[in-house]
């Protein structure tokens, strides 16, 4: 695949695994438990006067989930509550906050007002090495700092700085300048310069998740991207890329790892977990952003299954649908996160919408819209399937 520069030592081929039409449609014939349904019980404002979407942890080099005094911290997407909900992506910031047993605390933004090359902050990925006591962000860095319209622009960025903590809080000092990971090539990821479009339609070039592998030692970032080209507007892939060296900066693009050519616009937020040997990739989509034209499948958590980074990779259950929402609350959560425990965070969508569309009724957004964290979940990982764990 020309315009690669694939380091010698990597292990990975320059074979993309496709995700099928064949796969997605045995999963109307499949029995998958769904995420329980949303009830007003479980909607806990975590952050009073903010609506929280998007959120992962800290973890470490080695990808196990950090935990400080007790306390996980967690990085999370916000805007203010008084904003519309589908306006919130053009205003989004990340936040810094601390959770235990479903307490949060909340520790500010994440970042200085003036630091991000972009005009919002989108999602990522957070490093903490103890050992020095820095963190490195790897974030998406929407549109251009000083943009005076919508823009749909993605780059990925990072930049680290030193862990603070104090009895009861804690923060990020002394962040570097923000440095661009690496760029899309335009033959076979999109360059995402839109500026116009509309969510879960546009292309992508975000959510840089990283991964070490304990095969190799080698750091990796996969990310959410298009195929530059792919014939059909249906063009999603979980891009990948190799650190050059032994650190964590300088990147070398990689062919993606799982390709959606065909069948899906977008493979939201890859999560990359190892278990007795075998490599476990997840990912988030939606019913609306499978091509209409073929099979569909419903808003949901997604994986696959290989023996090595490389692939090839092979859709768990069959099908690839691990955590579906319940049939009677289609989108009542979204964008989950896999972590090192097989636990799941994600957050409150449209919820209790009882059989109601916010399609055919918009004005229903705003009344049904959570944004607050979502119910957590396990799932149980045996070979080549996955489960929720049921209570």
């Amino acid at each position: 695949m020309p315009g690669y520069r694939v380091p010698d030592s990597t292990t990975v081929t320059r074979v993309t695994t496709a995700w099928s039409r064949q796969a997605v449609a045995a999963i109307g014939g499949q029995q998958v438990r769904s995420i329980p349904v949303i009830g007003p019980d479980d909607l806990h404002d975590a952050l009073p006067g903010y609506q929280l979407w998007d959120s992962w942890p800290f973890e470490t080099l080695q990808g196990a989930t950090v935990v400080l005094g007790g306390w996980t911290p967690w990085v999370v997407m916000c805007a203010p509550r008084d904003i519309h909900p589908d306006l919130r992506h053009d205003i989004a910031r990340l936040r810094l906050m601390l959770e235990r047993g479903g307490t949060w605390r909340d520790c500010g933004y994440l970042l200085p007002e003036d630091l991000n090359p972009g005009s919002r902050e989108w999602a990522g990925s957070t490093v903490y090495d103890a050992a020095s006591g820095r963190v490195t962000l790897f974030y998406t860095a929407t549109g251009r700092r000083g943009d005076s319209g919508r823009s749909f622009e993605q780059r990925l960025f990072q930049t680290s700085g030193k862990l603070e903590v104090s009895a009861d809080s804690i923060r990020v000092t002394g962040w570097s300048e923000p440095a661009e990971s690496l760029a899309a090539d335009g033959k076979t990821y999109v360059i995402v310069n839109q500026t116009v479009g509309e969510p879960g339609f546009i292309k992508g070039f975000r959510d840089p998740f990283h991964f070490r592998d304990p095969a190799d030692g080698a750091h990796y970032l996969l990310f959410t991207a298009s195929d530059a080209a792919a014939e059909s507007a249906f063009n999603g892939v979980v891009g990948l890329a190799r650190a050059t060296g032994n650190d964590l900066n300088g990147w070398s693009l990689l062919p993606p790892l799982v390709s959606a050519n065909g069948v899906n616009n977008e493979l939201e937020r890859p999560v990359l977990r190892v278990r007795d040997g075998r490599y476990y990739l997840f990912w988030s989509t939606q019913r609306r952003t499978f091509d209409p034209s073929g099979p569909t499948g419903p808003n949901g958590l997604y994986g696959m299954v290989a023996d090595r980074l490389a692939g090839p990779w092979r859709p768990l259950n069959g099908t690839g649908l691990v955590a579906p929402n319940p049939a009677e609350e289609p989108v009542q959560t979204y964008s989950w996160w896999v972590m090192d425990n097989l636990e799941v965070a994600g957050f409150v969508d449209n919820w209790g919408l009882k059989g109601r569309s916010v399609a055919e009724q918009p004005e229903l957004v705003l009344s049904t819209f959570g944004g607050v964290p979502a119910p957590r979940f396990r799932i149980a990982l045996d070979g080549e399937t996955a489960q929720i764990v049921s209570e």
